[in-house]
């Protein structure tokens, strides 16, 4: 059998954006980075939040063999994924006013921890009042978004801005707008989205630039380890117990 020609292109696409992510989010990344090691190192939460296809990098770093166990999931109802039904009732939600204020009122978050958002077009009325609300509540704020679609869509929020403009570290996925990174005859829509690919790698390279940072500090960062090793549960056991009043996803 021949090789798929759109499959290799495809990779290609996903390759090129994975490393000018890395060469020119570098610094972005380090410094979300020891914002995280920082809020560890000071005894705070940590919170992952994602609408729909974004919330896909957020679950990935929740509860995860290789991950700091620290990471939380921030949900709104109905927005998570796309088991709500019908399923377009997530992208709707995302747009509505006052969801991110009354998810935030009822969650532990508090002054001092990290929440990081992730919104591929950042315009929605969601992640934009959670971003608003959870630095006026003292959180600090990383976003992960793609910084084109600020400069080439509209907002969807009441203040016009974008979730870029309510953070204190933006790092962009250089997703172009539309997230399709193929086109081809035949096919009249394009096709092949790198975004899930692209902010997972982020959200893991961040973890990276954490773990880096916390031992730089003489502090052993709470790694999860995979529960298919043998010691695996014995060891994810004692990190849970040592940091249980800062894990949510256990209650």
């Amino acid at each position: 059998m021949n090789d798929s020609k759109l499959a290799g292109q495809f990779f290609d696409a996903a390759i090129g954006l994975l490393e000018r992510v890395r060469d020119e989010e570098s610094g972005n990344i380090a410094a979300a980075g020891a914002a995280i090691a920082d809020t560890v190192a000071a005894g705070g939460r940590l919170f992952a939040f994602g609408a729909g296809h974004s919330s896909l990098a957020a679950q990935d770093v929740v509860y995860r063999a290789g991950g700091l166990a620290l990471m939380n999931l921030l949900t709104v109802p109905g927005t998570v994924g796309v088991d709500v039904m019908p399923a377009t009732l997530g992208s709707a939600l995302e747009r509505v006013d006052g969801l991110a204020s009354a998810v935030l009122d009822s969650s532990p978050a508090e002054a001092g921890d990290v929440l990081v958002i992730i919104s591929l077009s950042g315009r929605n009325a969601l992640p934009v009042e959670m971003a608003m609300n959870a630095r006026a509540l003292g959180l600090k704020v990383i976003g992960i978004t793609s910084v084109a679609y600020a400069d080439g869509t509209r907002s969807r929020h009441i203040s016009g801005g974008f979730l870029r403009d309510h953070c204190d570290i933006v790092l962009d996925s250089k997703i172009s707008i539309g997230d399709a990174e193929l086109t081809t005859e035949g096919i009249e829509a394009p096709f092949g989205p790198a975004s899930t690919v692209v902010t997972s790698a982020v959200m893991q390279a961040m973890t990276a630039a954490a773990a880096e940072q916390l031992v730089a500090r003489g502090i052993e960062p709470p790694m999860l380890r995979s529960g298919n090793v043998d010691g695996g549960h014995e060891w994810n056991g004692r990190v849970m117990t040592e940091y249980r009043d800062r894990i949510f996803y256990r209650r």
